[in-house]
């Protein structure tokens, strides 16, 4: 019997499109192809999600591979992706189907720049907690954060469904003991298979 859920973020409540948040500043064409390479670049996210770069080392890094004009909209483009995060459709319904069901938490590879900005987005506010990777120093799919997300919250793994996109995530979570669900981007679906496992 499931008596949680637990989403991941990105490509799951939200679209993380780096060439939707690029173009949202610079008109498609060279510079945007620029920069959505180098600012997206997951030498600097992973190491973001881990909590082991700064904002300011990223863009310092960042700025050495870019011309000297685009170092401004570069800046501009880092600091603001959390606002360019549109809900995938259908999941605040999923979402508002199971609030009063059964609590509801978000486990996220993400920033620590995410972490303190995560109350200005919408659908978070909907969630009963939060664990994001880069405040504790663990990502996934690591067994450790799923420990830790159980221990912080108080969940039977046996008990608790994880939505992710994520195949290496939802292998993690399913060796700890929790029931994973591989979201591929259909909400319909997913609703309908909560609705078998939660009444």
């Amino acid at each position: 019997m499931i008596k949680a859920v637990v989403f991941d973020f990105g490509q799951v409540l939200v679209h993380f499109v780096p060439k939707y948040m690029v173009e949202r500043y610079v008109p498609a064409g060279e510079d945007a192809t620029l920069l959505e390479e180098v600012v997206f670049d997951r030498t600097y996210w992973d190491r973001l999600d881990a909590g082991t770069i700064t904002n300011e080392q990223t863009l310092a890094e960042c700025h050495k591979r870019l011309p000297e004009r685009l170092w401004a909209v570069a800046d501009k483009i880092y600091y603001n992706w959390i606002y360019n995060i549109p809900e995938i459709d259908g999941m605040r319904e999923v979402v508002m189907w199971l609030k009063g069901r059964v609590p509801l938490y978000l486990l996220s590879n993400i920033s620590n720049y995410f972490a303190e900005h995560a109350h200005e987005v919408p659908i978070l506010s909907l969630l009963d907690g939060c664990v994001f990777s880069a405040p504790i120093g663990i990502v996934k799919p690591s067994r450790e954060i799923f420990a830790h997300l159980c221990d912080k919250f108080n969940l039977v793994p046996e008990e608790t469904l994880f939505v992710d996109d994520n195949a290496g995530n939802i292998k993690g979570a399913g060796e700890f003991g929790i029931k994973a669900y591989h979201f591929d981007g259909d909400a319909s679906k997913l609703l309908e298979y909560l609705k078998s496992v939660i009444k």
